[in-house]
């Protein structure tokens, strides 16, 4: 069996809570709890779950932008959590990020030939005259021009700049891109052109795609596989089509429910959620949505459902579906 390029194992990120004048620790806010999955080279897997389900920080504790609590990642079998600065450094070389906002994440005082040679600069690729070329090649790849490059951030459209960030994320050629709500600020029409642009990307450059966002329609078109995060846990992991057609977990049958359908006529059957989201900093007992739940059962509060596959390819952390298949394995 292949290996896969990237396996993440327990991974933990909790924040400090801390009070008093001299900053006692009081608690944590477990950002993530417990999060293992793995990606094939040339896969997308898609992350997708509410604001503040820990999503993103997943993505930034993978590559240690932040550092994670506790956990394992592994690039390609290596460790990427034990890595000194050096070796990190080396190894982002192959895993880069493309950011949310791309407004943010572009120094304004550079103009686009500088921010995309610096990732060059950094890793010692090439000389002055290589660099030009490739940041022209680049540029020319994401549908803009190679005329751009001496222009300044504040002169593109949120999707030119969008397409940029890419372009950066590009430049050193790495197997691992880790997208971070990379449409959900630009308008539908340039999302549509966006994640067409990294569908193309992806055949042409055998990239290997972690895909952060909220919006389920997003996902479904540009991820092989989704993971469903809930309150810094992973719930459910399984084929695309697969979850979109049968979700087993009760807070993703609740998620696609709410997508809307362009047909006035069309009629299903709803399922709302009551209540709101538990504070990360003093999460519930037992299962994290039972507070939540339409089908809660006794035990729901008392015992933490693991992640187990009740299908081939489709795994759930549910006691709806642990029960039955403890029982249908004795």
């Amino acid at each position: 069996m292949t290996e896969p390029l990237l396996k993440v194992k327990g991974l933990k990120k909790y924040f400090p809570i801390k009070a008093g004048v001299i900053g006692r620790r009081v608690g944590d806010v477990k950002a993530v709890d417990d999060v293992s999955f793995e990606i094939m080279e040339g896969e997308t897997l898609g992350i997708v779950g509410e604001s503040g389900c820990g999503k993103s920080t997943t993505g930034r504790s993978i590559m240690r932008l932040i550092e994670p609590t506790a956990g394992e990642v592994y690039f390609e079998g290596k460790n990427v959590s034990t890595m000194s600065k050096e070796e990190l450094r080396k190894a982002r070389r192959d895993i880069q990020m493309v950011f949310q906002d791309p407004y943010a994440s572009l120094n304004p005082r550079h103009n686009i030939q500088k921010i995309l040679e610096e990732p060059l600069k950094v890793h010692g690729i090439g000389n002055d005259k290589e660099r030009k070329e490739k940041v022209a090649k680049l540029l020319e790849i994401v549908g803009l021009s190679s005329y751009h490059a001496s222009r300044y951030p504040h002169q593109f459209s949120g999707g030119q700049r969008q397409r940029i960030g890419i372009a950066r994320a590009l430049m050193t050629n790495p197997k691992l891109i880790i997208a971070d709500e990379p449409v959900s600020a630009l308008d539908v029409s340039i999302q549509a052109q966006v994640l067409n642009l990294m569908k193309d990307l992806q055949q042409e450059l055998k990239l290997t795609y972690i895909f952060i966002a909220h919006d389920l329609g997003v996902v479904r078109h540009i991820s092989d596989r989704v993971g469903v995060m809930y309150l810094g846990k992973m719930i459910e992991i399984s084929e695309s089509e697969a979850l979109y057609e049968k979700p087993l977990h009760p807070y993703t049958q609740a998620l696609l429910a709410a997508v809307p359908v362009p047909d006035p006529d069309f009629m299903r059957e709803t399922q709302l959620l009551t209540g709101d989201i538990p504070s990360p900093a003093n999460p519930p007992t037992g299962c994290a949505f039972h507070t939540r739940c339409p089908l809660k059962m006794e035990h729901c509060d008392q015992r933490v459902p693991l992640l187990i596959e009740v299908e081939p390819g489709h795994s759930v952390a549910c006691h709806l579906y642990t029960e039955a298949f403890s029982n249908d394995n004795k």
